[in-house]
């Protein structure tokens, strides 16, 4: 059963806000863990559910998934460029913002992290074991999720993650607005420079990247994997990363791979029943 809630989000300056959450219907007799997937720019909370393919998935291993949408939206959410898709309205990056112009309402890292969850487990049959998952701009953070919060999270995957967005237009972007020109304040919400210092659990990290990304190959690389992998490997911390040849950016690449990566998540999460 897929189900969109409304509710009023604090974190996100009181607007209302939609998540959804697909529910086996073994959650009828019994509670499931959840894993949490982040969408990517442009993207709300329908996207992955009318595009992914991953029900039939979620119900063979047995969890519920949940997706929040990617900003806060509404009368008073304040924005640059109504016509821009890389920034604002829909472009959320999974931050907390500091400047004065976007820190009420543009806070989906603490809806994500604190509220959404809480929600969750406090309306719908499920356990307090997570997960968390996303692409693109969503994998940048489920990658930055996870690595800051290690204990809440069994495992951690992304398809197409942005890995290394304060060195790419698309993080320096976001990251100018959201948070200011201190560029030390930025490596917090980058994956490559978290995971250079990370000294927790294993987080049992998969991410997948197609070779045809034209984000990857075309004219500006706003992925930076390589980065990733090299910090990952300078610091130790095991990381699976697979390319996968002559896939793109879009849901027939991620729709191909969903059911190994929520295998995945089942793995850990089960095993910690």
């Amino acid at each position: 059963m897929l189900k969109r809630c409304e509710v009023t989000s604090r974190s996100l300056g009181n607007t209302q806000t939609i998540f959804a959450a697909y529910l086996p219907d073994v959650t009828e007799f019994k509670k499931l863990p959840v894993v949490y997937w982040l969408s990517g720019l442009t993207c709300t909370d329908e996207n992955f559910s009318q595009k992914a393919g991953a029900f039939q998935a979620a119900c063979d291993n047995q969890v519920v998934l949940v997706m929040p949408d990617t900003s806060p939206r509404g009368d008073g959410v304040p924005d640059e460029d109504p016509h821009t898709y890389d920034f604002g309205v829909g472009a959320g990056f999974y931050l907390n913002a500091t400047t004065d112009k976007y820190k009420t309402h543009y806070n989906m890292y603490d809806f994500v992290v604190k509220e959404l969850p809480a929600l969750v487990e406090a309306n719908l049959p499920v356990t307090d074991k997570r997960a968390i998952s996303g692409h693109s701009m969503g994998g940048h953070g489920a990658l930055t999720i996870g690595l800051k919060n290690p204990e809440r999270y069994s495992s951690v995957s992304a398809f197409a993650p942005i890995c290394n967005p304060m060195k790419v237009p698309w993080g320096q972007k976001a990251f100018s607005f959201y948070l200011g020109s201190d560029e030390q304040s930025w490596k917090q919400y980058d994956a490559t420079e978290l995971i250079s210092q990370y000294k927790g659990k294993d987080l049992h990290i998969l991410c997948d990247c197609g070779t045809a990304d034209n984000f990857l190959v075309g004219e500006v690389n706003q992925l930076q994997p390589l980065a990733f992998m090299e910090a990952a490997q300078k610091a130790k911390v095991p990381v699976t990363f697979r390319m996968q040849a002559g896939y793109d950016h879009s849901y027939y690449f991620m729709s191909t791979f969903i059911r190994e990566h929520l295998e995945h998540h089942a793995r850990f999460l089960h095993a910690q029943s």
